[in-house]
C-alpha cells in the first residue's frame, strides 16, 4: 500500500509539472510590450503555486519515489521567470524582489550542483546550471544588489571553465562571451563615481508627501510620470544579455530606492559549520511571500517601464502607439534614445554624478492638436547634417532605420518627455521644436 501511495504522489507530481509547463511556455512566449490578458498569468502563477506546494507536502513521498534535487531547482527557477517576467511588464519591486528570494535560495542550496550525485557529466543539467546564473545575474543588477553580483561573476566564471573542461566535445564558446559580457559591463559601469545613488532616494530627493506643495509653483496641472521607453543601437555597445548600459543607468534612475530599515531577509537557518540548513535531501522550504516582507509600503510605484533592445523603428512606433493609447489623461510618459546620428557611427555616452545623460538634448512637448504628417516634414538639413538618429545595423536597411523627428509627431498628441542621446542630439531637437511649433 505505501509504495502504491508513494506512485500516486509521483504521478500526481508528474501531471502537476506537465500542466504548469505548458502554461509556462504560453506566457513566456508572449511579447513583454502590448496587451497581454490578465487570467494568461493568473492561471501559470496559480498552477505552479499547487505544484510547489504539492512538492512541500509530499517531498518525503517524492524523494523516496526518485525526484532529484535539480527538479526542485528547476520549478523554483521558473517560478523566478514568471516574477521577473512580470516586473517586465509592470515595473512593480514586490515582482523583482520575489524572483531574487527564489534565485538566492537556488544558489544557496545548490539544487543544479548535480556533481555532487554523480551528474557532473550531465550536459543538460549544466546549462540549466548557466542559464540560473545569467538570469540571476540580471536581477541582482536591477536591483543594485552588487555584493551578490561579484559573487555570482566569480561562480559563474569557475562554471564556464568547468564546463570547458568537463564536456570537452562541446563548444562553450558563447557562455564565454556572456562572461566577457558581464565583466565588461561592470567595469564600465564603475569607471563613473556616484556621489548619490542613482535612483530615486529619500534622502536626497523631495519627499512624494511634498508634491502639493510643488504644485502651486505650476500655473498648470502636474503631470504623473506613467510609462517609459527606454532603448539604444550603437556598435559594440556595453551591454549584458539585452541590458545596454545606457539603458541600465536610465532604469536606474527610474526606481525608487528602499531606506533600508524595511529591507531585510528573515535569516536562513544553518548549521554549526556554517553550511545552510536543509531538512530533507530535496527541501523546498522556500517562503512564496517573502518578499512582501522586503517592500516598502510607504514607497509609490515606479513608472512602467519597457526595455527594447535593438528595435527596428517599426517595433518602437508599434510600442509607442501603444503606450499613447492606454496612458491616462493626467499622466506623461518618457522616451529616451541612445543612438549614432551617422550609420555606423559609435557614440560613447555617459552619465554625470546625478544620473543625466551628458550629451543628451531634452524636449518636454505638451498635448498638442497635431495633424497628420507627410514625407515632407522630413527635411536634410542645410549644414550638411541629417537630421535623425540611425536604429539599425552597420551598411544595412537605408533609409528604413532612420528615425526623424517628424516621425514622433503623432505621439505628441499626449504628453511627452524625450531624451535623445546621440551626437546629433541638437539637430534632431531643432527639427522635433520646428515641426511642432508650425502645427
Amino acid at each position: 500500500m505505501s509504495a502504491a501511495r508513494d506512485s500516486v504522489a509521483a504521478q500526481t507530481f508528474r501531471a502537476l509539472v506537465e500542466s504548469a509547463d505548458r502554461k509556462f511556455v504560453r506566457v513566456r512566449d508572449a511579447p513583454l510590450h502590448g496587451r497581454l490578458p490578465c487570467h494568461y498569468f493568473h492561471s501559470v502563477f496559480k498552477a505552479y503555486t499547487r505544484l510547489w506546494k504539492f512538492q512541500q507536502e509530499n517531498r518525503a513521498k517524492l524523494v523516496e519515489a526518485g525526484m532529484q534535487r535539480w527538479e526542485i531547482g528547476e520549478i523554483a527557477s521558473r517560478i523566478g521567470q514568471l516574477y521577473y517576467a512580470q516586473y517586465a511588464r509592470t515595473s512593480e519591486a514586490r515582482f523583482l524582489l520575489e524572483a531574487y528570494v527564489f534565485y538566492e535560495a537556488i544558489l544557496n542550496r545548490g539544487y543544479f550542483q548535480g556533481s555532487s550525485k554523480g551528474l557532473g557529466k550531465d550536459l543538460s543539467l549544466r546549462y540549466k546550471e548557466l542559464r540560473f546564473f545569467a538570469r540571476f545575474l540580471v536581477v541582482s543588477l536591477l536591483l543594485n544588489r552588487m555584493e551578490m553580483v561579484k559573487v555570482l561573476v566569480e561562480r559563474f566564471r569557475t562554471l564556464v571553465d568547468d564546463s570547458k573542461a568537463t564536456f570537452r566535445e562541446t563548444n562553450f564558446k558563447e557562455w564565454k562571451q556572456v562572461v566577457q559580457e558581464i565583466l565588461r559591463f561592470l567595469k564600465s559601469d564603475t569607471t563613473v563615481v556616484h556621489t548619490r545613488p542613482l535612483r530615486y532616494c529619500l534622502k536626497y530627493d523631495s519627499h512624494q508627501a511634498s508634491a502639493p506643495y510643488v504644485a502651486r509653483f505650476h500655473a498648470k496641472r502636474v503631470l504623473k510620470l506613467h510609462d517609459v521607453v527606454l532603448t539604444s543601437y550603437h556598435r559594440n555597445e556595453v551591454r549584458f544579455t539585452e541590458l545596454t548600459l545606457d539603458t541600465f543607468r536610465m532604469l536606474q534612475c527610474l526606481e525608487w530606492e528602499p531606506s533600508g530599515s524595511f529591507f531585510q531577509v528573515h535569516p536562513i537557518e544553518s548549521s554549526n559549520n556554517g553550511v545552510l540548513h536543509d531538512q530533507t535531501e530535496a527541501s523546498g522550504l522556500i517562503d512564496i511571500n517573502l518578499a512582501m516582507d522586503m517592500t516598502d509600503p510607504t514607497l509609490p510605484p515606479n513608472p512602467k517601464k519597457a526595455i527594447l533592445y535593438r528595435p527596428n523603428i517599426t517595433q518602437l512606433i508599434s510600442v509607442l502607439g501603444t503606450i499613447c493609447e492606454e496612458l491616462p489623461s493626467d499622466c506623461i510618459f518618457l522616451l529616451y534614445i541612445s543612438a549614432p546620428g551617422k550609420v555606423g557611427r559609435h557614440c560613447n555616452s555617459q552619465l554625470d554624478i546625478s544620473g543625466v545623460p551628458r550629451n543628451s538634448e531634452y524636449v518636454k512637448v505638451a498635448h498638442q492638436n497635431c495633424h497628420p504628417f507627410n514625407e515632407s516634414n522630413k527635411r536634410d538639413s542645410s549644414d550638411g547634417v541629417e537630421d535623425y538618429v540611425w536604429l539599425g545595423p552597420r551598411g544595412g536597411g537605408g533609409g528604413l532605420n532612420n528615425l526623424y523627428p517628424s516621425d514622433l509627431i503623432p505621439f505628441t498628441r499626449r504628453p511627452l518627455f524625450l531624451i535623445m542621446d546621440s551626437d546629433n542630439s541638437h539637430a534632431f531637437k531643432a527639427g522635433l521644436l520646428e515641426l511642432v511649433s508650425d502645427f
